[in-house]
């Protein structure tokens, strides 16, 4: 299952479809561009925080997954703690593998 996730992550990233960091994500959200966002497990308790209200107040759903290292190599890229896709196909795709497996999420 890890697998797929951080495979569609990888696919996410080459469509141009992820914001990596702290400022991009935030702004992602901010923009209402952000259809998921990932937090790595070992993210600062300010990090997650920011964040977890971040995404409360502009309905984003968010996850923690996976390790600071995990998420930044899967896009090609140094340590990332914050992901925000911004595509809704993947985010749901994403969203189902996290949620136990099945990928046929449906929109709100």
């Amino acid at each position: 299952m890890q697998d797929r996730i951080y495979g569609y992550l990888g696919l996410a990233m080459k469509a141009g479809r992820v914001k990596a960091g702290e400022f991009s994500v935030e702004k992602s959200i901010k923009e209402g561009k952000a259809k998921l966002v990932l937090l790595a497990k070992d993210a600062s308790e300010n990090t997650v925080k920011k964040f977890a209200n971040s995404c409360f107040y502009y309905k984003v759903p968010f996850f923690q997954y996976g390790t600071k290292e995990e998420l930044g190599r899967t896009i090609g890229k140094e340590m990332r703690s914050s992901l925000s896709i911004e595509d809704e196909g993947f985010g749901k795709r994403i969203i189902g593998y996290i949620n136990g497996g099945n990928a046929n999420v449906r929109g709100e």
